[in-house]
């Protein structure tokens, strides 16, 4: 496993720009497996989950070429379904939880679709039901071997349907409508989500020639047709890696700019952040947080209870970033209770916190309230483990902000899902080292 060597209490300066989104390339790359005509796909993140759907879709057949940093040709002519009964892709389909995406497509493009059950962050459970009670509602006939934990499903033609998603599953609502742009008829998905990436996915398809109305709400139209085209798509930035260095500039004191933002897909988050008492300011396209010196403070609500931020399907505040509010606001002046609704084992990070000095209680799995030291007292430098991509992530920024030098083993959790993390924070003036 590798490890990062972080010496914390330096200011950090300059620019940085985000990545493409890793939740979008998810789902945009199992898209290609409609069509078998040329896709080109810009801005897609060089990070391990990404580069394993790549490598998994290379297996299926698909003809992929790079044309220049984060820039790729998908072509899907001569699909290879064998790959799908090997003991091989029973592996391959284990190690990334995106692979459930690809699903939908082979299914309505080929008659069936086969995963294992995938794996991902352990964040809690995540159930798949959202995806194969919609494939069933489209007409497929579905079966499980519990013994191997493999999950497949048929059909000769998809047909339209009307369904009530139980929950807005980002990655189920992108499966259900990959399948429903070729099935026959209408498909109306209500209660479906609407984060940016999915109305990213419902832009190519209907490039592609889908027929998709009601992009960006959560009552999505699909009128089924025979084939798609190709198509050339560019990737938003990466939402989380956003927020993740608005966070880590209100934790090392420092002057950055974040560019190119794509602000209008950014949602509350800015909003998120400034009720911590951060100052994001909007400068074109780019973020720009000025040094915090004299410290942000949390504000309260109107009645003048504590402060309680929640995650929430979109519009709402995204999961991913509830663990970098946590981590920032235990340098604030105040008090903040973190509601993690979604996933019962994402606060599990915070021993490490506490190890470090912060003032952390933890409620219960869904709960904790911090109480922050306003920088009378900095965190202390410590050795951890990344748990997962977003609670590793969140540990190096409180890693930079603290006091000594620390460390972080199975940083290939982090690699997961940030692209070249030690070197964009060198660049800016982060003491980061990789060891192997």
């Amino acid at each position: 496993m590798g490890t990062f060597k972080i010496e914390g209490g330096h200011q950090l300066k300059g620019s940085i720009q985000p990545q493409g989104a890793k939740n979008e390339a998810l789902q945009i790359l199992c898209a290609v497996l409609l069509t078998p005509k040329l896709v080109t796909i810009k801005n897609i993140p060089d990070i391990v989950d990404v580069n394993k759907l790549i490598n998994l879709l290379k297996k299926l057949g698909v003809k992929i070429e790079k044309l220049a940093h984060g820039t790729y040709t998908f072509q899907a002519d001569d699909v290879n379904l064998k790959y799908l009964e090997s003991d091989e892709f029973k592996v391959d389909g284990r190690g990334l939880r995106g692979s459930i995406m690809i699903v939908g497509p082979l299914l309505a493009r080929f008659g069936r679709g086969y995963i294992p059950k995938p794996g991902g962050d352990k964040i809690g459970r995540r159930r798949l039901d959202t995806h194969f009670e919609g494939l069933i509602n489209l007409g497929a006939k579905f079966r499980y071997s519990k013994e191997e934990q493999f999950y497949g499903v048929e059909a000769k033609r998809l047909k339209g349907a009307y369904m009530l998603l139980e929950e807005a599953s980002v990655t189920g609502t992108a499966n259900i409508v990959m399948a429903a742009v070729l099935a026959e008829g209408r498909t109306t998905i209500y209660n479906a989500a609407c984060e940016p990436y999915l109305q990213q996915l419902c832009k190519m398809l209907n490039r592609m020639g889908a027929k998709i109305s009601g992009v960006g709400s959560n009552l999505l139209v699909i009128d089924g047709v025979d084939s798609l085209g190709g198509t050339e798509h560019t990737m938003l930035p990466d939402m989380i890696e956003i927020g993740s260095w608005i966070g880590l500039a209100a934790m090392t004191k420092s002057e950055l700019t974040i560019t190119n933002v794509s602000w209008n897909d950014l949602g509350i988050i800015p909003a998120v952040f400034r009720k911590l008492g951060i100052t994001v300011e909007k400068r074109g396209d780019d973020i720009h947080i000025p040094a915090h010196t004299d410290g942000y403070e949390i504000q309260s609500f109107i009645d003048g209870s504590i402060l309680t931020i929640s995650d929430a399907p979109w519009p709402g505040f995204t999961p991913d970033l509830l663990s970098i509010i946590l981590v920032v606001a235990t340098q604030a002046r105040g008090s903040v209770l973190i509601h993690q609704k979604m996933f019962e084992s994402r606060l599990f990070f915070v021993d490490k916190l506490i190890d470090m000095g912060a003032k952390i209680i933890l409620c219960d799995p869904h709960r904790a309230t911090v109480i922050g030291h306003d920088y009378k007292s900095t965190l202390k430098a410590t050795n951890m483990t990344s748990p997962d991509i977003r609670a590793g992530v969140s540990l190096l920024i409180a890693a930079l902000s603290a006091k000594g030098t620390s460390t972080i083993q199975n940083i290939e959790q982090i690699d997961r899902g940030y692209e070249r993390i030690d070197e964009r924070l060198r660049a800016i003036g982060a003491k980061i080292e990789r060891i192997e």
